[in-house]
């Protein structure tokens, strides 16, 4: 259902630049560019951002190319510089750095337009997707809330600022206003080993269901769950593949077809400038299959509260 709101969306926008084609392969899309902060294969965000540019490439018929580990201002300069050589005129900066980066440079390029994610930008050219994460934590926490036999379940985080973790607390008090959530912050998006230091000694007090919202160590952290034979609820994509009777459920962000739509939109001469946000109404943000250890009546709750929230952009807290 999310997915399908996404595809008939992006139906549209398709069929209008296929309309445009002949015009927009000589003045609109020419190729577009990836910086990412780490790399493609941390099986997370970094690499969702690397498979929507695979995307771009096989559907939209344009030159693409990417650079890793750009995590500073003369890193994303070169990087600019070494697209434009390659006539790229569509720049996607894979995560919040970006935002101001390219808000400062975006005058000195005034023939590429940029794109950030979860950030605030400015500029006639800049265009920031931000995912509203808030909800999406809130049905994680109302997941586990639901399933934990000790009433005490966790969260390891990278950083404090992300909405999903607010979320999460709210979404778990909604179900049982007793159960006790901790949270831990790693301040770093893949340091692995922070991480599941901070599993252990959650799981020490008692814990029995994770969420590891981190892109660079939630897997990690879910292979160390499953040996434990805890719970976890998935992150940024499915990790149902990781255990079954382990991961609960995930909250997934469909960033590659949120690059695909982009992409399209530009090259259809559409795309906006300015910050844009996305959540499950636009198609963007979905929750996994359940996991069989979720109860019955658990999973109907959440899909109905879930499909309210939809409709009318109401969580059943408020």
């Amino acid at each position: 259902m999310f997915i399908q709101r996404l595809i008939v969306s992006l139906a549209v926008v398709l069929m209008v630049a296929a309309g445009c084609s002949a015009e927009s392969k000589e003045n609109g899309l020419k190729g577009v560019g990836l910086l990412i902060e780490d790399t493609i294969d941390d099986q997370g965000w970094n690499s969702k951002g690397y498979q929507g540019l695979l995307t771009i490439h096989s559907t939209l018929d344009v030159h693409v190319d990417f650079r890793e580990e750009v995590n500073s201002k003369v890193d994303v300069i070169n990087g600019i510089n070494d697209f434009i050589e390659q006539d790229i005129n569509l720049i996607f900066g894979h995560g919040q750095i970006y935002a101001d980066y390219f808000s400062q440079l975006s005058e000195d390029y005034p023939d590429v337009h940029f794109v950030s994610f979860n950030g605030e930008v400015t500029g006639e050219n800049v265009t920031n997707l931000e995912f509203d994460s808030y909800a999406m934590g809130f049905f994680a926490g109302m997941v586990g809330a639901s399933t934990s036999q000790s009433s005490q379940i966790g969260a390891i985080a990278a950083f404090p600022w992300q909405p999903e973790l607010e979320g999460y607390k709210d979404g778990a008090k909604y179900i049982d206003s007793e159960v006790e959530v901790r949270i831990e912050y790693v301040n770093d998006w893949s340091d692995t080993e922070t991480a599941i230091d901070y599993f252990y000694q959650l799981k020490e007090k008692n814990i029995d269901v994770f969420y590891p919202a981190g892109d660079g160590f939630h897997v990690e952290v879910i292979e160390k769950v499953k040996q434990e034979g805890l719970y976890a609820i998935g992150y940024v994509g499915d990790q149902s593949d990781l255990g079954e009777a382990t991961v609960l459920t995930s909250t997934i962000q469909h960033v590659d077809e949120l690059y695909e739509l982009v992409a399209a939109q530009y090259q259809a001469g559409t795309l906006e400038p300015g910050n844009h946000t996305f959540d499950f109404t636009e198609g963007v943000i979905s929750l996994g299959e359940f996991s069989s250890q979720v109860p019955k009546e658990v999973q109907d709750q959440v899909k109905s509260d879930l499909n309210t929230y939809i409709e009318t952009g109401e969580l059943p807290n408020q």
